[in-house]
């Protein structure tokens, strides 16, 4: 089983700021573009962010300019960083190996004042 393991949820006020992360295997972590999806309740989950091998990114329009993922090369975990959050941010964030069906277990973030 490949593990990804997520932390970093919570609740926050809106404006207020979360760092998620995805640490994993250090071969696994080198072999695959890593992704954050989210689903809020009754909506299908969508790719929030991407992060290839090389460190090139993706985002949801609905992120850009608020939300940076990156690698940290050093703990094999890929970090989404992500400030100025709103209510429509709440939702349960799930790591994903890119291309595969291999999800973490995901981190609830709630949004709320």
């Amino acid at each position: 089983q490949v593990p990804l393991g997520e932390s970093g949820g919570g609740l926050v006020q809106p404006g207020g700021s979360l760092k998620l992360s995805c640490a994993t295997s250090r071969s696994i972590f080198s072999q695959y573009a890593m992704g954050w999806y989210r689903q809020a309740p009754g909506k299908q989950r969508e790719l929030v962010a991407l992060i290839t091998t090389r460190g090139d990114t993706n985002y949801a329009d609905s992120v850009k300019g608020r939300f940076t993922i990156s690698r940290d090369h050093t703990k094999n975990t890929v970090v989404l960083q992500m400030n100025s959050l709103k209510p429509e941010d709440t939702a349960v964030y799930y790591c994903n190996l890119h291309g595969t069906p291999i999800w973490g277990q995901g981190t609830q973030v709630i949004v709320s004042s």
